[in-house]
């Protein structure tokens, strides 16, 4: 079953990316993608719930965690990017493809969103299709735990960084305070804990090769198109910021170094 599994949720990935890449050429904003993402896996979590004949209680507790995670990350980044137009990672890219940028969007972003988003949804996918004769056991529920702390840690992330920004002074000012003052960036830590419980509830159905799932996403949000390319930029905006990164770890939370002085 785990094939055709694959198979469908990899159709329901691309079906997604090509109706939004669809509506970012009516809106001229290649950015909604990101708004779009969260529910990309919901959809594969649910169509993994109905097509998969691994355990029920399993295949529930797969397509709620990415439900949860998925709607909450959709609703925030929706309400974050009201109004602001076209994320500057995007926009960059539009101004160096010109007119050949609606092409070029739907196979440089669109597509390659599509491929990872199956690849990091491996745990919902073989979850789903493993494990029909083995109960959720204690690595299952260990894995829920995990998923929940790392949900936990993004949420309060992204809520302490919206109410920051939310005060009158904080132009220009770096956020330092709360779990920022022990990881730059919590937001994505919490996402990568989040997806690796999801994976060790996988794990638990003996599909340990589903842990290439949150494997995948680590590497994207520590090594490629999170961490790197979102501080390439924002020292430009944020004066203070090569001080904070002295002091601050970069992804794993860490007590905070003394920062450098004058």
């Amino acid at each position: 079953m785990l094939g055709p599994l694959l198979l469908a949720s990899a159709a329901a990935a691309v079906a997604l990316v090509l109706g939004v890449w669809l509506l970012s050429l009516a809106l001229r904003d290649a950015s909604i993608i990101d708004v779009f993402w969260g529910l990309g896996f919901v959809g594969i979590g649910w169509l993994c719930f109905a097509m998969g004949d691994g355990l029920p209680g399993r295949r529930l507790a797969l397509a709620g965690m990415a439900t949860v995670w998925g709607v909450r990350l959709t609703a925030h980044i929706g309400w974050r990017n009201r109004g602001r137009g076209e994320d500057f990672r995007y926009a960059r890219l539009r101004e160096r493809d010109g007119r050949r940028f609606w092409l070029t969007s739907l196979y440089r972003v669109y597509l390659v969103q599509a491929a990872l988003m199956w690849v990091v949804a491996l745990p919902l996918e073989a979850g789903a299709a493993e494990g029909r004769d083995s109960g959720l056991g204690p690595l299952g529920w260990a894995g829920i735990a995990v998923w929940a702390v790392g949900l936990g840690f993004e949420a309060v992330g992204d809520l302490q960084l919206a109410r920051f920004k939310a005060e009158g002074a904080s132009a220009g000012r770096v956020m330092d305070r709360g779990l920022w003052r022990y990881t730059r960036h919590p937001n994505y830590f919490g996402d990568v804990v989040a997806w690796w419980g999801m994976g060790v509830v996988a794990a638990g159905a003996g599909a340990w090769w589903a842990l290439a799932g949150p494997a995948v996403n680590t590497v994207i949000l520590a090594r490629l198109t999170g961490k790197p390319l979102l501080e390439a930029t924002i020292g430009e905006r944020r004066p203070g910021y090569a001080e904070y990164i002295a002091a601050t770890s970069g992804f794993v939370p860490l007590p905070p170094r003394r920062r450098p002085g004058p």
